[in-house]
């Protein structure tokens, strides 16, 4: 499958937490990128409703509670 990069603007603290995991897989040598690409498949891949589940966290983040 072809890949294709496009920007992405995050809170500090997804960064934080990003570099976190990325340094806890040292020994893979994990980029940013990698990790975040991996996040996503495993949420898109899941057998969830991901229209009604990325409705529900985006209203969770506006009001705060995410």
């Amino acid at each position: 499958m072809a890949k294709k990069k496009f920007g992405v603007s995050v809170d500090e603290e997804i960064v934080r937490e990003v570099d976190e995991l990325v340094a806890e897989c040292e020994g893979l040598g994990v980029s940013r990128s990698e990790v975040v690409e991996a996040i996503l498949t495993a949420v898109i891949q899941s057998e969830t409703s991901h229209i009604e589940q990325v409705r529900q966290l985006i209203i969770r983040r506006r009001k705060g509670t995410l």
